[in-house]
């Protein structure tokens, strides 16, 4: 619970009791990070699933999303959009680094938030059922999250100092590997009781798709920047949901 608590402090706006923000603490919230995904998607989906169902799919989906923009604070927006700014400059890594700290956002990052909310919206929009969008926004919101855990593995930081920074190292691959283990099983009973059988292979095999899309963004992102930031873990988070919310919708429009 300790570890919820920190991951719903650094990584939503619902308020908690206030706690020192270390390395602990991030390790913590790292290691209940992919908890928290399943929470925030089974609300968002529950939302989208459930507008959809009175009202029209694509509707359902908007405010799904955005209520999930909401919870999170559009964090892991913002960092995809200054990670498409720093990478789109094609300026080596110190000067991209410098991009991706403006608070401003230029027309890469604009563009690159059009096209990832878009493929969300519409890859939801298209799921045949309100019951498969609550599963597969909440499968899509866990693993997404899950990649970051993984990630966290990994020692290699492009700052000193930052936000990022405290997260990166922080996770045992112990940890990571349980937490992908018992990913994967909630995944399958996400499909199983959003749709049966083929609501568990679509979502099983989006849950594929999506971490080797995280695996090779990742190792994108720490080769042309030299490590992880903040900015990037929030690129990872969106590309990684994008991708299996694209591939549910692929999955699903061949199975049913």
């Amino acid at each position: 619970m300790r570890a919820l608590l920190a991951a719903v402090g650094l990584f939503t706006v619902i308020p908690v009791r206030p706690f020192d923000v270390d390395r602990r603490a991030a390790s913590r919230a790292m290691a209940a990070l992919p908890v928290l995904g399943l929470l925030l998607g089974l609300a968002a989906g529950a939302v989208a699933g459930l507008l959809g169902w009175l009202t029209s799919p694509l509707l359902g989906a908007v405010v799904g999303l955005a209520l999930l923009a909401w919870l999170t604070g559009a964090l892991h927006l913002d960092g995809v959009a200054d990670t498409a700014d720093g990478l789109g400059s094609r300026k080596p890594a110190d000067e991209a680094l410098a991009i991706m700290r403006r608070s401003d956002i230029g027309p890469m990052g604009v563009v690159v938030l059009v096209f990832v909310l878009g493929l969300d919206v519409a890859s939801l929009a298209s799921l045949p059922t309100p019951a498969l969008v609550v599963a597969a926004l909440a499968g899509a919101v866990m693993v997404s999250r899950l990649a970051v855990t993984v990630a966290t593995v990994s020692r290699s930081s492009a700052r000193v100092s930052g936000f990022g920074a405290l997260f990166v190292g922080v996770t045992s691959t112990a940890t990571a590997v349980v937490n992908a283990l018992v990913a994967a099983l909630v995944v399958v009973a996400l499909g199983w009781l959003g749709a049966g059988w083929r609501g568990a292979v679509a979502l099983s095999a989006a849950s594929l798709v999506a971490g080797i899309v995280a695996r090779l963004w990742g190792g994108r992102l720490v080769r042309r920047l030299g490590g992880w930031t903040g900015d990037t873990f929030g690129s990872l988070i969106e590309v990684t949901q994008a991708a299996f919310l694209l591939s549910a919708a692929v999955a699903t429009g061949a199975l049913f």
